[in-house]
C-alpha cells in the first residue's frame, strides 16, 4: 500500500500545522460480487494512528462506508522538530507505514 502524506516542512513552535494523508487501497465493502456470483471479501482499512515525534495525536477507526483511497486530514500543532509516521492495518492483517519529517523553528 502505497500512502501521500503533506505537511509543511517547517514551521515555528507553536504554529498549528495541517496534515494530509492519502492512501492508496481499494477499501473492499464485501458488498460486491465477483462475475461467478461469489461475494468479494471485505478489507477495508479499519485502523490508522498517527504519531508525531513518537507520540500518539490522530487516530481513526474506518469501516465500509469511507472510499478507496481514503483521504484524511487533520491539524496539529507544532512543538519540535521531529517525525509524523502513520501506521495502518486493514481486515487482511496487512500493514503500513510512512512517515515525514518537519523542522520546528523558534
Amino acid at each position: 500500500m502505497l500512502a501521500r502524506i503533506q505537511l509543511p516542512p517547517k514551521a515555528r513552535r507553536g504554529e498549528v500545522i495541517e496534515v494530509r494523508i492519502a492512501i492508496q487501497h481499494p477499501m473492499e465493502t464485501g458488498f460486491r460480487y465477483e462475475i461467478s456470483g461469489r461475494p468479494v471479501p471485505k478489507n477495508v482499512i479499519h485502523s490508522l494512528v498517527a504519531r508525531y515525534d513518537g507520540i500518539e495525536i490522530f487516530r481513526a477507526e474506518m469501516d465500509s462506508g469511507i472510499a478507496a483511497n481514503p483521504y484524511l486530514q487533520f491539524h496539529v500543532v507544532a512543538t519540535r522538530s521531529g517525525e509524523v509516521e502513520f501506521s495502518w492495518v486493514d481486515d487482511a492483517g496487512n500493514r503500513g507505514a510512512e512517515r515525514a519529517a518537519i523542522s520546528v523553528t523558534d
